[in-house]
């Protein structure tokens, strides 16, 4: 970043700029149009219109990064062209090996070897974990939909999406601020916290995959199962889990502690 803002070309620091903050696919970055920059309310989000998935999303917009836009267009853009792509270079759309030199060669010259654009994107979505985010946010956040992408999806509002982005922005705006190198395996509490739920959530052939605070009504499907079997030294979990269920007035699953609590109770009598 340090490298890039840096940089005489005004196309390279925007290609680094754009896929660093909003985490853009390459294909998505090509694909911008000069409409892009939609304002809703009083912020500015970057439209996507046909990611991978064909589905419109919005990503918040850092200032600095609506500037740099503004100034393109207004500045380096060449006007007066039938194409509506907003990255343009002799009068034509850039390519994909435009975006891939423009990053080579400002990687190596910051030191830091081979980049890609995705390896942006994926780094990106580690600072905002590392630093508070949430999975759900960094999902809607990113385009993902499933949960080998994030471990997790949930469809939630866009205010909280950028609520959210702008909370760690500072946070992540301090790494490029000053020189430093963390190690290769240096890993953050929410990162921990999100390999600890996906462990959680894992299946024998998948995932579980709802947000962990959404009730989900088949979580005391085995112990409704007529094969389900347990005994004394379980009480303590299955009286937990039963005050759980009448805390959060799920009636039917608090039944089935009830029954298995005094067929419990009976036996050891």
């Amino acid at each position: 970043m340090r490298t890039s803002r840096a940089d005489p070309d005004p196309l390279s620091r925007l290609i680094v700029e754009l896929l660093a903050r909003t985490g853009i696919r390459k294909g998505e970055l090509l694909a911008l149009t000069v409409d892009a920059v939609v304002q809703i309310g009083s912020a500015f989000w970057l439209r996507i219109p046909v990611g991978k998935l064909h589905n419109d999303r919005y990503i918040p917009l850092h200032p600095q990064l609506k500037e740099m836009l503004d100034d393109w267009i207004a500045n380096h853009r060449p006007t007066g062209l039938r194409s509506q792509r907003l990255l343009l270079e002799r009068n034509r759309p850039i390519t994909a090996l435009r975006v891939a030199t423009a990053l080579s060669r400002l990687s190596h010259e910051a030191g830091i070897g081979h980049v890609t654009a995705h390896q942006l994107r994926h780094t990106l979505a580690t600072q905002a974990i590392n630093r508070g985010m949430s999975i759900d946010a960094i999902a809607a956040l990113l385009g993902h939909n499933t949960l080998a992408m994030t471990m997790i999806y949930a469809r939630i509002a866009d205010k909280t999406v950028a609520e959210e982005y702008f909370n760690v922005t500072e946070k992540v705006e301090a790494l490029y601020g000053q020189p430093r190198q963390l190690p290769r395996d240096d890993e953050g509490s929410e990162m921990r916290k999100l390999r600890g739920e996906m462990h959680r959530r894992m299946l024998g052939n998948g995932h579980c995959a709802p947000p962990v605070e959404t009730d989900c009504h088949f979580e005391s499907i085995c112990e409704s199962c007529t094969f389900f079997v347990t005994t004394i030294e379980f009480r303590p979990t299955l009286q937990a889990q039963r005050d759980d269920a009448e805390n959060k007035g799920q009636i039917a699953r608090q039944k089935i502690f009830d029954g298995l609590l005094e067929r419990l109770d009976h036996e050891a009598s």
